[in-house]
């Protein structure tokens, strides 16, 4: 029986275009507006690539680190050279909204009392920014980051802080991520997992394979209720 359901934070609760379309709208931007979509994407892409590139050497630094690489690095690609560009992007990460649907969601979920956590490569200080800025203090039960740790997912010792924490097995935790790499991981360490594939992407190919697939967490809540009555 699914007792928690566990997410994922950038992408899956928080959305992580947010700095540059917002930042894209302000005055000012007009020079490198129409290219946010690109800048964004490839933002996203560095960080996480940085993420597993460092996971396998063994050169672990925290998300705030690999967040602002990525940035740079894209910025370059962009050739854009503005500090106070940069700065602005990097303080609109720290003020990520969640996306429409989340509130409603989990409210859905702990009325039906499901124990609620966050399992992130984001450092503590960024979950508690991300958490306060969405307006979603108080709503979970653990903020789990890959710092205590020390390297980021899909590393198995990430997937054990829950168990490690909330002392629950892997089949008693509903694993929620809109990162497709990271839902297959979830799975093939044994948690029941959803991927959110808000882009119609394709699965990945890897050694696990989520057992449902969503176009956002509006139906979660449905999804937990059929677990529930082992529909």
């Amino acid at each position: 029986m699914i007792k928690a359901c566990v997410f994922d934070a950038y992408g899956t609760l928080f959305d992580v275009g947010a700095a540059a379309r917002i930042a894209a709208a302000e005055p000012g931007a007009e020079g490198w507006a129409p290219f946010w979509p690109a800048l964004a994407a490839n933002w996203r892409r560095k960080q996480l690539e940085y993420t597993w590139l460092r996971a396998v050497a063994g050169r672990h630094v925290d998300f705030w680190q690999v967040t602002q690489d990525g940035l740079d690095w894209s910025l370059e690609a962009a050739g854009l050279s503005d500090p106070a560009l940069r700065a602005r992007l990097l303080a609109l990460y720290w003020e990520l909204a969640a996306f429409a649907e989340v509130p409603a969601m989990l409210e859905a979920l702990a009325g039906m009392g499901q124990r609620l956590a966050i399992l992130s490569n984001g450092s503590m200080g960024m979950l508690d920014g991300a958490v306060r800025s969405a307006g979603l203090s108080g709503v979970f039960e653990a903020l789990l980051s890959v710092e205590s740790v020390g390297v980021f997912k899909p590393h198995a010792s990430v997937y054990d802080l829950v168990g490690q924490q909330m002392g629950l097995t892997p089949g008693e935790v509903l694993f929620v991520s809109s990162n497709g790499w990271d839902a297959c991981a979830g799975a093939g360490y044994g948690f029941v997992a959803a991927w959110v594939n808000r882009d119609g992407a394709p699965m990945d190919r890897l050694w696990g394979r989520p057992d449902h697939v969503l176009g956002d967490l509006a139906a979660l809540p449905d999804l937990v209720a059929g677990l529930q009555a082992g529909v």
